[in-house]
């Protein structure tokens, strides 16, 4: 090798050499100066992990302060996977522990529990909420439950059963669609969240802010010193609008409501009424507060502690079981019947089409085009004028109007349906629990379900017959009881609709208020000189005149101490029996209190639903109480 070739590999290597050490001092610039802070924080990640614990829900009380869903401590076993992992005969003798005849527990079971990725890998994992015995038994043998631990957790308790559960709702763990857009405000897979009602309305008062416990980990893994705790902070009260005992009253008297339809015969159908379900809604007329939420058949909320079985939530939704879990009060579809006849009479009225001097001379029927319709009962009222065709529940007075209406459009629109939405009905109240929209039918409504089924709506133009019957509160025109509560809400205090209101305040554990749930006005109707004073002189009428519909469901009422305005509904279901409604507000003078009853299948207004709405009535108005009895049709007005 000549002396020109070794200085030619020495230069070779030197940029090598020079190369290397380069890029060496790179990679230290770059961890150094530029990743430094990034790396800072990694390292300490790893150096400690966190581990959270759930706080207890704020408790949901009524509006004066009774608590209608609390908290209590329960016994929770958990197991420590590390210790599970090197103790293969545990799961086996935790298995023994917690089995019992009616509901044994496997070792796979365990496993799965322990294999749950909800939890952090240095959390403790719960496995069962336990005994007195089981807790005594653990802590009396150690050595045979290494790992195997029990901590006190808040567990929802109800006081009051299944009372205003629909209401209230219930809690359940976070499914992956809830947790995505909640991470960011600190919720875990694993976290209880409210699922439905005041639970679920009101889920960021309620929550409450969970423990952390800060624990050192070194690089293999193994824990060490507790380095930083905070204790858990339970979430804040909700004080409602509801009032416990008129909730319980509206329960009390619509399951006896019920099972009074039961046992009565249904002329018409030549059987029982089969009256599977109802609904009560009491508001304060003033402020658009609800004072009870009445659904029934109800469900326990307490089985959904801990997570419900499968087959058993598909038991609360089966149809057959005539769904439980479904709140009729904010939720259920009904036909209103003649309690619409506020809707049609209040937009002949405001519109000019009649005055409250209008006189209709009622022969029992009126034809329309080919098609001929009757008063139910085919009764004759005579010559009426709004007033009393609201006392007597004049079909032909409505359908008149309704027809008229719908020959004028050009003069009117759709005076009923502006004048229904107007009142709120057609559209989702605003309650914070959620509802259903409803349907106010009208053209565009009618063919727009002919063109989603055409087999159940075969003709997709409206005609003046479809007018007659919405003027009465049948068709294809559905409510829910919280709407037609509301509408006449609207009624009873001049004009105001309120939004539905369920919360008045959030306050901490000792009672300080957090913040108000303020009243909502959301608009005003305006009714024209006379016309308001019309109508409710025919709801007085409807209870105290001796034609009024719901004459004999009142018979005995103190009517001159506590007034009381209402009106009777019989809506007819195709291929089911009448739906029973029936709509008060009293006192008549000064209204306190609307109280709207539906029930399925109980026939007419005046005879299921009117004793239901007495019997809460006499309640809120501390007036003698009397045994609710289903009024057959012979004895009521058999009007609706």
């Amino acid at each position: 090798m000549n002396a020109e070739n070794l200085r030619v590999r020495l230069a070779a290597l030197g940029v090598i050499v020079v190369t290397l050490f380069a890029a060496l001092f790179a990679r230290l610039w770059y961890l150094q100066v530029l990743e430094a802070a990034p790396l800072r924080v990694a390292a300490q990640t790893n150096g400690v992990r966190l581990i959270y614990t759930p706080a207890p829900r704020g408790r949901i009380l009524d509006r004066q302060g009774r608590v209608l869903v609390d908290n209590k401590l329960v016994d929770e076993l958990t197991v420590d996977r590390a210790v599970a992992k090197k103790q293969p005969d545990l799961l086996g003798r935790l298995a023994a522990l917690l089995s019992a005849p009616a509901k044994p527990v496997t070792i796979e079971s365990l496993r799965l529990a322990l294999a749950d990725d909800r939890f952090g890998p240095l959390a403790p994992v719960p496995v069962a909420v336990v005994g007195s015995d089981v807790v005594i038994h653990v802590k009396e043998h150690p050595d045979e439950f290494p790992g195997v631990d029990i901590s006190e957790v808040a567990e929802r308790v109800y006081p009051h059963g299944l009372l205003a559960a629909h209401l209230l709702g219930y809690v359940g763990q976070i499914n992956d669609t809830e947790l995505a857009p909640r991470k960011t405000l600190g919720y875990l897979p694993g976290d209880q969240i409210g699922k439905s009602g005041i639970e679920s309305a009101y889920e960021s008062a309620l929550r409450g802010k969970p423990g952390v416990t800060e624990k050192e980990v070194d690089s293999h893994g193994k824990v060490g010193a507790t380095i930083g705790h905070e204790d858990p902070v339970q979430g804040h009260d909700v004080r409602l609008t509801i009032d416990l005992d008129i909730q319980a009253l509206a329960e009390g008297s619509l399951d006896q409501g019920l099972q009074a339809a039961r046992a009565s015969y249904d002329h018409k159908g030549g059987n029982l009424f089969s009256a599977p379900a109802g609904a009560v809604v009491v508001m304060d007329p003033r402020d658009g507060s609800v004072l009870a939420l009445a659904s029934n058949p109800a469900y326990d909320p307490a089985q959904f502690i801990n997570g419900i079985p499968t087959a058993l939530f598909q038991q609360l939704e089966d149809p057959a079981n005539n769904e439980p879990l479904t709140d009729r009060a904010t939720s259920g579809l009904y036909a209103p019947g003649s309690n619409f006849k506020l809707i049609t009479g209040t937009a002949a009225l405001v519109r000019g089409l009649i005055s409250p001097d209008t006189s209709i001379v009622d022969n029992g029927f009126i034809k329309v085009g080919g098609q001929v319709f009757h008063n139910a009962g085919a009764s004759a009222n005579g010559t009426v004028n709004i007033t009393h065709a609201i006392t007597v529940s004049s079909d032909v007075f409505f359908y008149t109007l309704g027809a008229n209406f719908w020959n004028a459009r050009n003069q009117y629109g759709l005076a009923i349906q502006d004048m229904a939405r107007e009142y709120g009905l057609g559209q989702h109240t605003g309650i914070v629990i959620g509802d259903q929209a409803g349907r106010v039918p009208g053209p565009d409504t009618r063919k727009k379900l002919h063109e989603q089924n055409p087999v159940a709506f075969p003709n997709g133009q409206w005609f003046t017959g479809d007018n007659v019957n919405l003027a009465v509160g049948q068709g294809e025109l559905v409510v829910t009881p919280l709407q037609l509560a509301n509408a006449y809400a609207t009624f009873a205090n001049g004009g105001t609709v309120w939004q539905p209101r369920v919360a008045s305040a959030v306050v901490d554990q000792n009672g300080t208020k957090i913040s108000d749930i303020a009243p909502h006005a959301v608009r005003q109707i305006i009714y024209p000189p006379g016309t308001h004073q019309a109508m409710l002189d025919g709801f007085v009428g409807v209870v105290a005149n001796g034609d009024g519909t719901a004459r004999t469901a009142f018979r005995g009422f103190p009517l001159d101490r506590f007034p009381v305005a209402g009106k009777t509904g019989t809506a007819q279901v195709t291929g089911k029996q009448d739906t029973s409604v029936f709509t008060a507000f009293a006192p008549a003078n000064a209204p306190q209190f609307v109280v709207t009853v539906f029930e399925e299948q109980a026939g007419f207004g005046a005879s299921g639903a009117a004793p239901v709405a007495r019997h809460i009535l006499e309640g809120l108005g501390n007036v003698p109480g009397t045994n609710i009895i289903y009024i057959p049709a012979n004895e009521s007005s058999q009007t609706n």
